[in-house]
């Protein structure tokens, strides 16, 4: 922050540690935006992260729940309950609550099912998990963490039955979707700014049979689900402005990931930001012209189900503004593993370890190649700093 410039803080501060919200405002004369100010205690980073312009804390603790990040969750809930530390005595205290039913996840389903009730099936699940208002998320979601590692996460989700928000959602989205025909999931992020607090939320995006749908959680219906019925993608982002705009949100960015693959021990990450279009930078028309860039790319992954750079996707002229993917992979290697399951960790370890090319036709073994062939998986990318030419 330029010099000069008042600084307002908010503060919750208890025996846990320092909940801060520091609110600048822009360089630019703009609304005012709110970032997390790490606090120390005793040395150690507390685990505090925000989400919607709200600070809340971070199970890393895992299950059972130890005794501090529980006593922490309390003492949040305390005081930013209307009741304060009443509730503790009213529920906490108590030892004869009702049991909780555990509702039965969407995990199987018939070939005869249509793609559009399975989604309403989980959607449905995740209402009833319900949305996590105490303060403290229960599952710990890194972003860069391989598409394996999340989706144990969301075999931890089903196991313990506790309310999600809307980063978990996508991630136990991605693990009940797997494996459906025809479908495409991707990543669908949108920031927007309310009263001067910048807000983040993420949906998972669908693809299927043309048409373009989401699934998620959300504290209000408008922001989660969408049915698969939109005809683009553009259609669909601009009624999910239109939806801010209903709650006097002013919608600043919306993110387009890449296609997640359905491979469920894929070392893969996910790819969260493709595109990025500013709707209050840019047209309607050239909003919908970078969104049917990323829109192409989406139908061509789920007509030749095989991997981004493998594929040459499209000759034009011009490059979208707004395309700036670039594949992340934690060791540059010459392609990525493919989505087969029966193979993905064998091919994953040539890669991390050797640097070795994957052949086409993963099964068989790997027959003595001629020069030519070899000449051109030489010509391969680096898919470590790979930028796509539409």
């Amino acid at each position: 922050m330029a010099s000069g410039k008042s600084k307002s803080a908010k503060e919750v501060t208890s025996v846990f540690g320092t909940l801060v919200r520091v609110a600048e405002p822009e360089d630019t004369g703009g609304p005012t935006c709110v970032r997390v100010k790490t606090v120390k205690k005793s040395g150690k980073e507390e685990d505090v992260q925000e989400e919607n312009g709200v600070l809340f804390w971070v199970n890393k603790s895992g299950f059972p729940i130890d005794d501090k990040t529980w006593d922490r969750m309390w003492d949040h809930v305390a005081r930013i309950h209307p009741d304060g530390y009443d509730v503790i005595h009213k529920v906490r205290d108590k030892k004869d609550l009702p049991s909780v039913p555990i509702p039965q996840a969407p995990t199987n389903f018939s070939a005869s099912v249509p793609i559009s009730e399975r989604l309403d099936r989980i959607q449905n699940y995740m209402r009833t998990l319900q949305y996590n208002h105490t303060g403290t998320q229960f599952f710990e979601i890194r972003k860069n963490r391989p598409l394996s590692g999340l989706l144990e996460s969301a075999k931890e989700m089903i196991k313990e039955a506790l309310p999600i928000k809307c980063l978990e959602a996508v991630i136990l989205g991605i693990y009940l979707s797997n494996g459906f025909l025809g479908v495409e999931r991707f990543p669908l992020s949108f920031k927007s700014v309310f009263g001067g607090n910048v807000h983040r939320h993420v949906v998972l995006g669908i693809y299927y049979a043309g048409s373009y749908g989401t699934i998620g959680m959300s504290r209000r219906e408008d922001l989660m689900y969408k049915p698969v019925t939109f005809k683009s993608l553009s259609d669909l982002v601009f009624d999910y402005e239109k939806s801010y705009n209903k709650f006097m949100h002013d919608v600043k960015k919306v993110k387009v990931g890449m296609p997640i693959p359905h491979d469920p021990h894929s070392y893969e990450f996910i790819n969260w930001k493709a595109v990025t279009v500013s709707p209050n930078k840019m047209t309607k028309k050239e909003m919908t012209k970078d969104l049917e860039f990323m829109a192409k790319e989406i139908r061509t992954r789920c007509q030749a189900n095989c991997d981004l750079p493998q594929v040459k996707l499209y000759s034009s002229r011009s490059q979208a503004k707004s395309w700036t993917i670039t594949l992340h992979s934690p060791r540059k290697s010459s392609v990525e593993a493919p989505r087969d399951a029966r193979t993905s960790l064998q091919q994953a370890t040539k890669i991390y370890r050797a640097h070795t090319s994957i052949p086409a036709e993963s099964g068989t073994k790997k027959k003595p190649q001629s020069t030519g062939s070899s000449q051109t998986t030489s010509t391969v990318a680096d898919s470590a700093d790979y930028q796509l030419r539409i």
